[in-house]
């Protein structure tokens, strides 16, 4: 099914989504993009559904021609202490807020969001394999957020985050059985069926908030 490019003809939208709600590890990263109203690309999709190489090419492409995009994140200490829904919506309002560009409306991938101040919304489920800004927003808010656990596997590699990306793979699972959790793991989450494990820790962490960005 092609790609929706708007809800509402005429209407500045921006299109939301988030990436890695279900991690063990690492923050969540949510991204908000505005594009114009006759962008279209053949292969843009649902992050899910697209190759690691197409979704770094698609976004080159989306920060180049969106009018305004931008995204934001929410660390795991403050996803412990408000909960992984909240922070989810926490992430995309940090996104919004950045954006160079007040979009008239906001299109959210999922069915509940916390209304972002002064601008109205519409939920969406299924939203990133509908609508076309939602889309650009996966993979957006997927390949930075990939980026972010990319470079926090260099300092901790036995957690495999460059494969799994956080996620609760038996890999990831069994490195924490063995080395215990690290701080960028979400202690709020069950880490371990059984038993919860600690590891002690001493240096600085690039917090995910250093990295948000956008443009316009």
């Amino acid at each position: 099914m092609a790609l929706l490019p708007c809800l509402k003809t005429g209407r500045m939208e921006a299109g939301c989504d988030e990436a890695g709600r279900g991690c063990l590890a690492g923050a969540v990263y949510a991204a908000a993009v505005i594009l114009p109203p006759d962008f279209h690309h053949a292969d843009l999709n649902d992050s899910k559904r697209l190759s690691v190489k197409k979704r770094y090419e698609l976004r080159t492409v989306i920060e180049r021609e969106a009018v305004a995009w931008a995204t934001g994140s929410v660390a795991p200490e403050e996803i412990d202490r408000i909960n992984i829904l909240n922070a989810s919506f926490l992430a995309m309002h940090r996104a919004i807020e950045q954006l160079k560009t007040v979009p008239q409306h906001l299109l959210i991938d999922g069915n509940r969001f916390t209304p972002y101040p002064g601008i109205p919304h519409t939920t969406v489920v299924g939203g990133d394999g509908k609508y076309r800004s939602i889309a650009a927003a996966s993979i957006l808010a997927k390949t930075c957020r990939d980026d972010y656990m990319n470079s926090l596997a260099e300092v901790w590699p036995t957690y495999q985050w460059e494969k799994n990306k956080g996620y609760p793979t038996r890999a990831h699972r069994e490195a924490i059985r063995t080395y215990g959790f690290t701080p960028l793991h979400r202690r709020s989450f069950t880490l371990l069926p059984s038993r919860q494990l600690s590891l002690a820790f001493s240096g600085d962490l690039r917090r995910p908030d250093e990295m948000s960005h956008g443009h316009s």
